[in-house]
């Protein structure tokens, strides 16, 4: 089985828990997760997939504006304008962010995950591609 969706908006990174006073943890990335999940419900399968998984996820971030020329060519690229994305927030953190939202709705664990192949790049508009495939 086979599941393809892409999340619109900057891709977020996942934020490490905090301690707050008297010791009590919170998570700050709980307002971002539920926004994404609201975001791909609708593509939830009736079971989660119980085998071992490959995870795809392509992020695009949008340009900054320096990335192009001024003036009336400023809807060119430089020419030493990178392709990837090699800047932050980090692709582990980015990966965690999607791994913990696609659990238990969509995969049982994230511990089935055996395959990932992820990137970041520049694209139009900022958004997250994301594949889910259940591998023998």
């Amino acid at each position: 089985m086979m599941i393809d969706f892409t999340i619109p908006g900057k891709p977020k990174p996942l934020k490490r828990h905090r301690v707050a006073k008297y010791g009590r943890m919170y998570d700050p990335s709980h307002a971002d997760k539920k926004e994404m999940w609201l975001q791909i419900a609708k593509y939830k399968p009736k079971s989660p997939l119980t085998g071992n998984i490959l995870l795809k996820a392509t992020f695009y971030m949008e340009r900054p504006k320096n990335h192009y020329r001024t003036g009336k060519f400023k809807h060119i690229l430089k020419e030493d304008a990178p392709i990837r994305h090699g800047i932050r927030p980090d692709l582990d953190n980015l990966l965690k962010m999607v791994a913990d939202v696609l659990q238990p709705q969509f995969i049982h664990d994230d511990s089935q995950i055996c395959v990932i192949l992820a990137e970041k790049e520049y694209g139009k508009p900022a958004r997250t591609e994301v594949t889910i495939e259940e591998i023998s």
